[in-house]
Protein backbone atom coordinates (compact mmCIF):
# COMPACT_ATOMS: atom_id res chain seq x y z
CA UNK A 1 0.00 0.00 0.00
CA UNK A 2 1.12 3.85 -0.69
CA UNK A 3 2.48 6.06 1.88
CA UNK A 4 -0.34 8.26 3.78
CA UNK A 5 -0.28 11.32 2.16
CA UNK A 6 1.05 14.44 3.15
CA UNK A 7 -0.27 17.99 3.10
CA UNK A 8 1.76 21.13 3.10
CA UNK A 9 2.66 24.18 1.25
CA UNK A 10 3.99 22.34 -1.75
CA UNK A 11 0.56 21.79 -2.95
CA UNK A 12 -1.32 25.07 -4.25
CA UNK A 13 -3.50 26.63 -2.19
CA UNK A 14 -1.81 25.43 1.09
CA UNK A 15 -1.05 28.08 3.58
CA UNK A 16 2.65 29.13 3.16
CA UNK A 17 4.87 28.31 6.30
CA UNK A 18 2.31 25.67 7.71
CA UNK A 19 4.18 22.72 9.44
CA UNK A 20 3.14 19.45 6.87
CA UNK A 21 -0.27 17.92 8.27
CA UNK A 22 -1.82 14.50 7.95
CA UNK A 23 -5.18 14.12 6.22
CA UNK A 24 -6.64 13.49 9.81
CA UNK A 25 -5.36 16.68 10.66
CA UNK A 26 -6.50 18.74 7.86
CA UNK A 27 -10.18 19.38 9.49
CA UNK A 28 -8.81 20.21 12.95
CA UNK A 29 -7.29 23.68 11.53
CA UNK A 30 -10.39 25.27 11.63
CA UNK A 31 -9.39 27.07 8.44
CA UNK A 32 -12.43 28.99 6.49
CA UNK A 33 -11.93 29.57 3.35
CA UNK A 34 -14.66 32.58 3.37
CA UNK A 35 -12.50 34.23 5.97
CA UNK A 36 -9.23 33.75 3.60
CA UNK A 37 -7.18 31.14 5.70
CA UNK A 38 -6.10 29.74 1.73
CA UNK A 39 -4.89 31.73 -1.06
CA UNK A 40 -7.38 31.34 -3.55
CA UNK A 41 -7.62 30.05 -6.38
CA UNK A 42 -8.57 26.84 -4.89
CA UNK A 43 -10.64 23.88 -6.21
CA UNK A 44 -13.29 22.69 -3.56
CA UNK A 45 -15.73 19.73 -2.74
CA UNK A 46 -18.99 20.22 -0.71
CA UNK A 47 -19.31 17.76 1.36
CA UNK A 48 -23.09 17.25 1.54
CA UNK A 49 -23.43 17.37 -2.45
CA UNK A 50 -20.43 14.89 -2.30
CA UNK A 51 -22.66 11.93 0.31
CA UNK A 52 -26.05 13.22 -1.74
CA UNK A 53 -24.67 11.78 -5.11
CA UNK A 54 -23.10 8.55 -3.43
CA UNK A 55 -26.19 7.76 -1.84
CA UNK A 56 -28.26 8.86 -5.05
CA UNK A 57 -26.64 6.36 -7.28
CA UNK A 58 -26.01 3.48 -5.33
CA UNK A 59 -30.25 4.08 -4.73
CA UNK A 60 -30.37 3.96 -8.43
CA UNK A 61 -28.40 0.94 -8.83
CA UNK A 62 -30.00 -1.03 -6.08
CA UNK A 63 -33.64 -0.64 -8.01
CA UNK A 64 -32.58 -1.56 -10.90
CA UNK A 65 -29.94 -4.84 -9.78
CA UNK A 66 -27.19 -3.25 -11.37
CA UNK A 67 -23.71 -2.44 -9.98
CA UNK A 68 -21.22 0.37 -10.89
CA UNK A 69 -17.73 0.79 -11.86
CA UNK A 70 -17.08 4.21 -11.83
CA UNK A 71 -14.65 5.66 -13.73
CA UNK A 72 -11.95 6.96 -11.72
CA UNK A 73 -10.13 8.72 -14.22
CA UNK A 74 -12.74 11.59 -13.19
CA UNK A 75 -10.65 12.50 -10.27
CA UNK A 76 -7.90 10.24 -10.20
CA UNK A 77 -8.21 10.59 -6.47
CA UNK A 78 -7.96 7.45 -4.37
CA UNK A 79 -9.60 8.46 -1.25
CA UNK A 80 -12.61 9.69 -3.37
CA UNK A 81 -12.61 5.77 -4.90
CA UNK A 82 -12.77 4.62 -1.59
CA UNK A 83 -15.55 6.58 -0.97
CA UNK A 84 -17.19 4.76 -4.34
CA UNK A 85 -16.05 1.40 -3.18
CA UNK A 86 -17.89 2.07 0.16
CA UNK A 87 -20.71 2.86 -0.93
CA UNK A 88 -21.10 -0.34 -2.53
CA UNK A 89 -18.84 0.45 -6.23
CA UNK A 90 -18.27 -3.33 -7.61
CA UNK A 91 -15.06 -1.75 -8.67
CA UNK A 92 -13.15 1.29 -10.45
CA UNK A 93 -12.92 1.64 -13.84
CA UNK A 94 -9.60 3.25 -15.68
CA UNK A 95 -8.56 4.62 -18.76
CA UNK A 96 -5.06 3.49 -19.11
CA UNK A 97 -3.11 0.55 -17.43
CA UNK A 98 -0.65 3.33 -14.94
CA UNK A 99 -4.27 4.56 -14.05
CA UNK A 100 -5.42 0.67 -13.27
CA UNK A 101 -1.98 0.28 -11.53
CA UNK A 102 -2.80 3.28 -8.96
CA UNK A 103 -5.81 2.11 -8.16
CA UNK A 104 -4.46 -1.45 -7.52
CA UNK A 105 -1.88 0.26 -4.91
CA UNK A 106 -4.39 1.84 -3.10
CA UNK A 107 -6.79 -1.55 -2.63
CA UNK A 108 -9.29 -1.41 -5.78
CA UNK A 109 -10.13 -5.16 -6.10
CA UNK A 110 -11.67 -4.85 -10.05
CA UNK A 111 -10.07 -2.15 -12.62
CA UNK A 112 -12.19 -2.32 -15.52
CA UNK A 113 -9.70 -0.97 -18.15
CA UNK A 114 -12.54 1.02 -20.56
CA UNK A 115 -10.16 1.26 -23.05
CA UNK A 116 -8.25 -0.96 -25.44
CA UNK A 117 -4.36 -2.42 -24.09
CA UNK A 118 -2.05 -3.09 -27.11
CA UNK A 119 1.15 -1.59 -26.13
CA UNK A 120 3.70 -4.09 -24.96
CA UNK A 121 4.50 -2.02 -21.82
CA UNK A 122 1.07 -1.99 -20.92
CA UNK A 123 0.82 -5.49 -21.36
CA UNK A 124 4.15 -6.06 -19.19
CA UNK A 125 2.55 -3.60 -16.44
CA UNK A 126 -0.55 -5.57 -16.69
CA UNK A 127 1.42 -8.80 -15.98
CA UNK A 128 3.20 -7.30 -13.03
CA UNK A 129 0.37 -6.27 -11.59
CA UNK A 130 -1.39 -10.12 -11.40
CA UNK A 131 2.27 -11.13 -10.71
CA UNK A 132 2.28 -8.78 -7.69
CA UNK A 133 -1.47 -9.01 -6.65
CA UNK A 134 -2.78 -12.77 -8.01
CA UNK A 135 -6.22 -12.12 -6.44
CA UNK A 136 -6.83 -8.76 -8.09
CA UNK A 137 -9.51 -8.80 -11.41
CA UNK A 138 -8.93 -7.24 -14.60
CA UNK A 139 -10.52 -6.30 -17.32
CA UNK A 140 -9.78 -4.40 -20.48
CA UNK A 141 -11.57 -3.39 -23.57
CA UNK A 142 -10.81 -5.24 -27.55
CA UNK A 143 -12.54 -4.07 -30.65
CA UNK A 144 -10.03 -5.50 -33.55
CA UNK A 145 -8.55 -9.35 -34.50
CA UNK A 146 -5.60 -7.31 -35.18
CA UNK A 147 -5.76 -6.09 -31.20
CA UNK A 148 -5.83 -9.95 -30.94
CA UNK A 149 -2.66 -10.50 -32.64
CA UNK A 150 -0.72 -7.87 -30.69
CA UNK A 151 -1.32 -9.36 -27.70
CA UNK A 152 -0.75 -13.36 -28.49
CA UNK A 153 2.57 -11.99 -30.20
CA UNK A 154 2.92 -10.43 -26.67
CA UNK A 155 2.61 -13.42 -24.61
CA UNK A 156 4.67 -15.39 -26.72
CA UNK A 157 7.77 -13.29 -26.71
CA UNK A 158 7.67 -13.12 -23.30
CA UNK A 159 6.34 -16.07 -21.79
CA UNK A 160 3.45 -15.51 -20.82
CA UNK A 161 0.89 -18.07 -19.68
CA UNK A 162 -1.47 -16.44 -17.80
CA UNK A 163 -5.14 -15.92 -19.12
CA UNK A 164 -6.51 -11.99 -19.45
CA UNK A 165 -10.06 -11.19 -19.34
CA UNK A 166 -11.40 -9.08 -21.58
CA UNK A 167 -14.78 -7.59 -23.07
CA UNK A 168 -15.44 -7.20 -26.53
CA UNK A 169 -16.54 -3.53 -27.33
CA UNK A 170 -19.39 -2.43 -29.83
CA UNK A 171 -19.05 0.56 -30.89
CA UNK A 172 -20.49 3.15 -33.51
CA UNK A 173 -20.46 4.99 -36.68
CA UNK A 174 -18.06 8.02 -36.16
CA UNK A 175 -17.74 7.79 -32.91
CA UNK A 176 -15.03 6.48 -30.57
CA UNK A 177 -13.77 2.76 -30.45
CA UNK A 178 -15.40 -0.83 -30.69
CA UNK A 179 -16.55 -2.76 -33.30
CA UNK A 180 -18.81 -1.40 -35.95
CA UNK A 181 -20.37 -4.17 -37.64
CA UNK A 182 -22.28 -7.65 -36.46
CA UNK A 183 -19.67 -9.60 -38.88
CA UNK A 184 -17.14 -8.39 -37.04
CA UNK A 185 -17.94 -8.57 -33.77
CA UNK A 186 -18.69 -12.12 -34.21
CA UNK A 187 -15.64 -13.19 -35.41
CA UNK A 188 -13.72 -11.47 -32.80
CA UNK A 189 -15.83 -13.23 -30.00
CA UNK A 190 -14.60 -16.60 -32.02
CA UNK A 191 -11.10 -15.40 -32.18
CA UNK A 192 -10.88 -14.11 -28.50
CA UNK A 193 -12.55 -17.52 -27.51
CA UNK A 194 -10.04 -19.25 -29.38
CA UNK A 195 -7.04 -17.45 -28.25
CA UNK A 196 -4.83 -19.23 -25.50
CA UNK A 197 -3.91 -15.54 -23.82
CA UNK A 198 -7.76 -13.99 -23.50
CA UNK A 199 -11.02 -15.38 -22.24
CA UNK A 200 -14.43 -13.42 -22.45
CA UNK A 201 -16.11 -12.07 -19.82
CA UNK A 202 -18.43 -9.90 -21.87
CA UNK A 203 -19.70 -7.30 -23.89
CA UNK A 204 -19.16 -3.14 -23.60
CA UNK A 205 -20.08 -0.06 -25.15
CA UNK A 206 -20.33 3.57 -24.35
CA UNK A 207 -23.28 5.66 -25.66
CA UNK A 208 -21.88 9.09 -23.63
CA UNK A 209 -20.94 10.95 -26.63
CA UNK A 210 -24.06 10.66 -28.57
CA UNK A 211 -26.36 12.46 -26.01
CA UNK A 212 -28.38 15.26 -27.35
CA UNK A 213 -30.90 15.85 -24.76
CA UNK A 214 -33.53 14.90 -27.38
CA UNK A 215 -35.62 12.14 -24.96
CA UNK A 216 -36.85 10.43 -28.59
CA UNK A 217 -33.98 10.79 -30.20
CA UNK A 218 -31.38 9.22 -27.50
CA UNK A 219 -33.67 6.81 -26.67
CA UNK A 220 -33.67 5.47 -30.06
CA UNK A 221 -29.79 5.13 -30.26
CA UNK A 222 -29.49 3.34 -27.22
CA UNK A 223 -31.70 1.15 -27.88
CA UNK A 224 -30.19 0.73 -31.07
CA UNK A 225 -26.82 -0.13 -29.53
CA UNK A 226 -28.19 -2.06 -26.43
CA UNK A 227 -29.82 -4.16 -29.27
CA UNK A 228 -26.43 -4.87 -30.34
CA UNK A 229 -25.39 -5.78 -27.18
CA UNK A 230 -27.91 -8.21 -26.56
CA UNK A 231 -27.59 -9.74 -30.07
CA UNK A 232 -23.75 -10.73 -29.84
CA UNK A 233 -24.49 -11.72 -26.10
CA UNK A 234 -26.80 -14.07 -26.96
CA UNK A 235 -25.05 -15.97 -30.12
CA UNK A 236 -21.90 -15.79 -27.81
CA UNK A 237 -24.11 -17.83 -25.61
CA UNK A 238 -25.34 -20.07 -28.00
CA UNK A 239 -21.67 -20.91 -29.17
CA UNK A 240 -20.16 -21.00 -25.84
CA UNK A 241 -17.67 -18.23 -26.50
CA UNK A 242 -17.92 -17.03 -22.81
CA UNK A 243 -15.44 -18.07 -20.29
CA UNK A 244 -17.82 -17.77 -17.25
CA UNK A 245 -21.13 -18.71 -16.38
CA UNK A 246 -21.53 -14.64 -15.48
CA UNK A 247 -21.63 -12.40 -18.22
CA UNK A 248 -20.45 -8.92 -17.64
CA UNK A 249 -22.18 -6.75 -19.84
CA UNK A 250 -21.27 -2.64 -19.30
CA UNK A 251 -22.18 0.55 -20.70
CA UNK A 252 -23.15 4.08 -19.02
CA UNK A 253 -21.41 7.31 -19.75
CA UNK A 254 -22.82 10.44 -17.22
CA UNK A 255 -25.23 11.81 -19.31
CA UNK A 256 -28.23 9.40 -20.73
CA UNK A 257 -26.93 6.54 -17.83
CA UNK A 258 -30.75 5.99 -16.88
CA UNK A 259 -31.76 4.79 -21.08
CA UNK A 260 -28.87 2.41 -20.51
CA UNK A 261 -29.93 1.05 -17.30
CA UNK A 262 -33.20 -0.03 -19.16
CA UNK A 263 -31.46 -2.50 -21.15
CA UNK A 264 -28.23 -3.73 -19.71
CA UNK A 265 -29.94 -6.83 -17.39
CA UNK A 266 -31.45 -8.48 -20.82
CA UNK A 267 -32.90 -11.87 -20.56
CA UNK A 268 -30.00 -14.23 -21.92
CA UNK A 269 -30.75 -17.26 -19.88
CA UNK A 270 -27.53 -16.77 -17.92
CA UNK A 271 -26.99 -14.60 -14.99
CA UNK A 272 -26.00 -11.03 -16.58
CA UNK A 273 -23.98 -8.40 -14.19
CA UNK A 274 -24.73 -5.41 -15.67
CA UNK A 275 -22.24 -2.75 -15.11
CA UNK A 276 -22.56 1.15 -15.28
CA UNK A 277 -19.58 2.80 -15.56
CA UNK A 278 -20.76 6.90 -14.84
CA UNK A 279 -17.73 9.00 -13.44
CA UNK A 280 -19.46 12.48 -13.26
CA UNK A 281 -21.93 11.17 -10.98
CA UNK A 282 -20.05 11.73 -7.48
CA UNK A 283 -18.87 15.37 -8.02
CA UNK A 284 -21.38 16.43 -11.37
CA UNK A 285 -20.82 19.95 -12.39
CA UNK A 286 -23.02 23.58 -12.91
CA UNK A 287 -22.97 23.31 -16.59
CA UNK A 288 -23.30 20.35 -19.21
CA UNK A 289 -23.77 17.34 -16.74
CA UNK A 290 -26.62 19.58 -14.85
CA UNK A 291 -28.26 20.11 -18.27
CA UNK A 292 -28.18 16.14 -19.19
CA UNK A 293 -29.54 15.20 -15.62
CA UNK A 294 -32.41 17.65 -16.41
CA UNK A 295 -33.61 15.50 -18.97
CA UNK A 296 -32.47 12.46 -16.73
CA UNK A 297 -35.08 14.18 -14.29
CA UNK A 298 -37.56 14.55 -16.74
CA UNK A 299 -37.81 10.87 -17.89
CA UNK A 300 -37.76 9.72 -14.52
CA UNK A 301 -40.04 12.11 -13.07
CA UNK A 302 -37.90 12.67 -10.54
CA UNK A 303 -37.56 16.41 -8.44
CA UNK A 304 -34.01 15.94 -7.81
CA UNK A 305 -31.00 13.86 -9.32
CA UNK A 306 -27.40 15.09 -9.03
CA UNK A 307 -25.94 18.16 -7.23
CA UNK A 308 -23.12 19.70 -8.30
CA UNK A 309 -20.32 19.09 -5.74
CA UNK A 310 -16.98 20.65 -7.17
CA UNK A 311 -16.30 24.70 -7.41
CA UNK A 312 -13.42 26.54 -8.13
CA UNK A 313 -13.23 29.83 -5.68
CA UNK A 314 -10.80 32.97 -6.68
CA UNK A 315 -10.18 36.51 -5.64
CA UNK A 316 -11.49 39.77 -7.93
CA UNK A 317 -7.73 41.23 -8.14
CA UNK A 318 -8.38 43.81 -10.78
CA UNK A 319 -11.10 46.12 -11.77
CA UNK A 320 -8.92 47.94 -14.76
CA UNK A 321 -12.03 49.35 -16.82
CA UNK A 322 -15.54 49.50 -16.87
CA UNK A 323 -17.19 46.10 -17.07
CA UNK A 324 -14.59 43.95 -16.70
CA UNK A 325 -12.91 42.34 -13.26
CA UNK A 326 -10.04 39.84 -13.85
CA UNK A 327 -10.85 36.43 -11.20
CA UNK A 328 -7.35 34.82 -9.92
CA UNK A 329 -7.69 31.83 -12.03
CA UNK A 330 -7.17 30.66 -15.27
CA UNK A 331 -6.71 27.81 -17.50
CA UNK A 332 -4.15 26.40 -15.12
CA UNK A 333 -6.73 25.81 -12.21
CA UNK A 334 -10.16 25.18 -14.05
CA UNK A 335 -11.72 23.16 -17.01
CA UNK A 336 -12.61 24.66 -20.35
CA UNK A 337 -12.92 22.03 -22.65
CA UNK A 338 -16.59 22.29 -22.79
CA UNK A 339 -17.31 25.43 -21.56
CA UNK A 340 -16.09 28.22 -19.66
CA UNK A 341 -16.57 27.99 -15.70
CA UNK A 342 -19.18 30.81 -15.07
CA UNK A 343 -19.65 32.57 -11.67
CA UNK A 344 -22.21 31.18 -9.40
CA UNK A 345 -22.11 33.31 -5.68
CA UNK A 346 -19.59 36.17 -4.36
CA UNK A 347 -18.54 36.46 -0.73
CA UNK A 348 -17.58 40.61 0.39
CA UNK A 349 -13.79 40.21 1.65
CA UNK A 350 -14.92 40.21 5.41
CA UNK A 351 -16.14 37.06 4.66
CA UNK A 352 -19.54 37.00 4.48
CA UNK A 353 -22.19 34.95 3.46
CA UNK A 354 -22.37 33.80 -0.03
CA UNK A 355 -24.76 35.89 -2.25
CA UNK A 356 -26.15 34.87 -5.73
CA UNK A 357 -23.79 36.82 -8.65
CA UNK A 358 -26.06 39.29 -10.70
CA UNK A 359 -27.88 37.61 -13.26
CA UNK A 360 -25.22 39.88 -16.07
CA UNK A 361 -22.06 38.51 -14.61
CA UNK A 362 -20.33 36.15 -17.24
CA UNK A 363 -17.02 34.84 -17.60
CA UNK A 364 -16.10 34.97 -21.53
CA UNK A 365 -12.29 34.04 -21.52
CA UNK A 366 -9.56 32.66 -19.61
CA UNK A 367 -5.88 33.01 -19.69
CA UNK A 368 -3.13 30.47 -17.98
CA UNK A 369 -3.84 32.78 -14.55
CA UNK A 370 -6.71 35.46 -15.22
CA UNK A 371 -10.78 34.70 -16.20
CA UNK A 372 -12.33 37.56 -17.52
CA UNK A 373 -15.60 38.53 -15.56
CA UNK A 374 -17.80 40.94 -17.15
CA UNK A 375 -20.76 42.85 -16.21
CA UNK A 376 -23.12 45.46 -17.02
CA UNK A 377 -21.07 49.06 -16.34
CA UNK A 378 -24.86 50.58 -16.26
CA UNK A 379 -25.98 48.23 -13.10
CA UNK A 380 -25.88 49.46 -9.59
CA UNK A 381 -22.46 49.76 -8.36
CA UNK A 382 -23.45 47.13 -5.69
CA UNK A 383 -23.59 45.01 -8.23
CA UNK A 384 -20.36 45.28 -9.53
CA UNK A 385 -17.61 43.19 -8.13
CA UNK A 386 -15.37 44.51 -5.59
CA UNK A 387 -11.95 44.31 -5.29
CA UNK A 388 -10.55 41.58 -3.14
CA UNK A 389 -13.69 39.45 -2.54
CA UNK A 390 -14.22 36.06 -3.05
CA UNK A 391 -16.14 34.43 -6.16
CA UNK A 392 -16.90 30.66 -6.90
CA UNK A 393 -17.56 29.63 -10.38
CA UNK A 394 -19.52 26.50 -11.49
CA UNK A 395 -17.17 24.32 -14.01
CA UNK A 396 -18.11 22.17 -17.05
CA UNK A 397 -16.90 18.75 -17.14
CA UNK A 398 -15.36 17.88 -13.96
CA UNK A 399 -12.30 15.75 -15.42
CA UNK A 400 -10.51 18.59 -16.60
CA UNK A 401 -10.72 20.82 -13.38
CA UNK A 402 -9.39 17.66 -11.28
CA UNK A 403 -6.41 16.91 -13.45
CA UNK A 404 -5.08 21.05 -12.72
CA UNK A 405 -4.61 20.30 -8.86
CA UNK A 406 -3.22 18.12 -6.18
CA UNK A 407 -5.38 18.42 -3.86
CA UNK A 408 -8.66 19.53 -3.16
CA UNK A 409 -10.47 20.90 0.41
CA UNK A 410 -13.52 19.16 1.16
CA UNK A 411 -15.88 21.89 2.78
CA UNK A 412 -19.16 21.89 4.96
CA UNK A 413 -22.54 24.15 3.32
CA UNK A 414 -20.45 27.07 5.02
CA UNK A 415 -16.88 26.77 3.38
CA UNK A 416 -14.97 25.66 6.27
CA UNK A 417 -12.86 22.92 5.55
CA UNK A 418 -13.39 19.66 7.37
CA UNK A 419 -11.48 16.75 5.11
CA UNK A 420 -9.13 16.81 1.86
CA UNK A 421 -8.57 14.44 -0.94
CA UNK A 422 -5.61 13.69 -2.76
CA UNK A 423 -5.35 13.13 -6.86
CA UNK A 424 -2.93 11.47 -8.64
CA UNK A 425 -2.50 12.40 -11.98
Amino acid sequence: MPDTPTFGPHLKGFPAGQAPLSREQIGQQDWQLLHGDLALPLAVLKQSALQHNLHWMRDFCAQRGLFIAPHGKTSMSPELWRMQLDAGAWGISFATVFQAAVGARHGVPVLLIANQVIQRAELDALALLHAEQPTLRTLFLVDSLGQVDHIEAWAAARGFQGRLEVLLELGMAGQRTGCRTADGARQLAQRIHASPVLQLAGIECYEGTTATCNHAQDRATVQQLMDRVAAIAREAIAQGWFAHEEIILSAGGSAIFDLVAERLTPQLGRPVRGVLRSGCYLTHDHQRYTRYLCCVGERLNLRETLKPALEVLACVQSQPEPGLALLSMGKRDVSYDLDLPQPIWRSDAQGGAPQAVPSHWRTDALNDQHAYLRFDPMAPEAEWPRLGETVASGISHPCTTFDKWRWLPVVDDTYRVVDAVTTVF
